[in-house]
């Protein structure tokens, strides 16, 4: 049984602006399930219907087999940690953790015995009778997370509650909420718009984008089996090069993809998972290929395509462009990016991507390289294409009338 079951979840705001269409997924006790996506993709929209703070305009929610949907807040067996210093600071970190059984009516020799074992389990046990204004900033979220906790809801929501954070601080807490996801009983359910973060603790992502499910699946499957564009530029760092306005050909040598003059010549690896290649070759219908900078190298002995160093990346640290034609460049790891200087590139095209140039969907089918997850009965789901999304947006959005000229 799935410990957390949304069903065509949807979300339009009062002022007629839509939020989300038709989310589904499920989660298992026990499970850590990240949502990721950019601004304004849904993900805290999502957190808080789950919660109850807010309604959904259609679907249902379940958590265990009960529907949630009219169910108030304080009963629905959840917990949320925000982003930032939730505390109260007139309380100590032990008020402040026993806060939510003191609301249940718990009596305080039990809630205190519930909040030293969970601070002795976060670390805060010589802190338990500061305020929060003594305390740093690991401690004060620790204690945030403790007063979660100590309820032992059946499902964990955090919104981004690592955000703000230094480097150094932000990997202390991922490593501390994946040990405590391993100690406690419950589902996680993490969104955040850091897909580091995610990648690196989630058992399973969800991947949204202006209020729409992209895809749901494991960290390794989303890097190496994405569903459309989309989630294959947005799970990678650097992200997937994409070659745009390609063709596919057919010669004595075999299938190739043809961009800007450059020849990409097709593995029987890509060949085999292209269902529908026939309706490509030769037709002038055009493809995107995705090639990660990870499968690029500058050099070797079998680099083979011609191409100028442009200088280094202006984001990503050790990665350089690189020109193969006119309009096609590409980022490719380089420590030491020199600029103007020629040589040949080498690409992995094993590890190619291709996608319908028009709908941005993933034209290969997985092979043996791909790992089932049992738990996911989403990992078949098929996203919209960007002109579907458009007509549901515009089928939710309000016309707005032309207002009457006064006489």
């Amino acid at each position: 049984m799935s410990n957390l079951k949304l069903a065509g979840v949807s979300k339009t705001y009062p002022s007629g602006k839509p939020a989300l269409f038709d989310v589904n997924f499920s989660a298992s006790d026990g499970e850590f399930i990240a949502i990721i996506g950019g601004a304004a993709s849904g993900k805290s929209t999502i957190l808080r219907i789950i919660a109850g703070l807010e309604e959904a305009s259609e679907g249902d929610i379940y958590i265990g087999d009960k529907l949630m949907n009219d169910v108030k807040t304080k009963d629905r067996d959840v917990a949320v940690v925000f982003s930032g210093n939730t505390l109260y600071p007139n309380m100590n970190v032990a008020e402040n953790m026993a806060f939510g059984l003191k609301m249940r009516n718990v009596p305080t020799a039990v809630a205190m015995e519930s909040v030293k074992l969970v601070a002795e389990m976060l670390g805060l046990s010589d802190v338990l009778y500061r305020k929060p204004k003594t305390l740093t900033s690991a401690q004060r979220l620790l204690a945030t997370y403790g007063r979660a906790i100590v309820r032992e809801p059946r499902v964990y929501l955090f919104d981004d509650p690592l955000s703000g954070l230094d480097e150094k601080l932000r990997a202390q807490m991922c490593s501390v909420l994946v040990n405590l996801q391993a100690r406690v009983k419950g589902t996680f359910i993490y969104a955040t718009k850091n897909v580091a973060e995610a990648m690196s603790m989630a058992t399973r992502v969800v991947v949204l984008k202006d209020g729409f499910v992209q895809q749901t699946d494991t960290p390794r499957n989303l890097y190496d089996y994405p569903a459309n564009e989309y989630v294959a530029f947005y799970v990678g760092s650097p992200t997937i090069n994409f070659v745009r306005r390609a063709t596919v050909e057919r010669d004595e040598s075999g299938v190739y993809a043809l961009a800007s003059g450059v020849k990409f010549p097709l593995p029987e690896n890509i060949v085999s998972r292209w269902g529908n290649i026939e309706e490509y070759v030769g037709s002038g219908r055009e493809v995107t290929l995705g090639l990660r900078p990870e499968d690029l190298r500058f050099g070797g002995e079998n680099a083979e395509y011609p191409c100028t160093v442009l200088g280094a990346d202006s984001i990503y640290e050790g990665v350089a462009e690189v020109e193969l034609a006119k309009g096609l460049t590409l980022s490719v790891f380089m420590p030491k990016p020199e600029k103007g200087k020629a040589g040949k590139l080498q690409a992995d095209l094993k590890r190619l991507y291709v996608f319908d140039g028009k709908t941005g969907l993933t034209l290969l089918a997985r092979d043996g390289g791909y790992e089932p997850d049992e738990k996911n009965g989403e990992a078949d789901f098929v996203p919209l294409t960007p002109d579907e999304m458009q007509e549901q947006i515009a089928k939710r959005t309000p016309v707005e009338q032309p207002k009457k000229k006064r006489r």
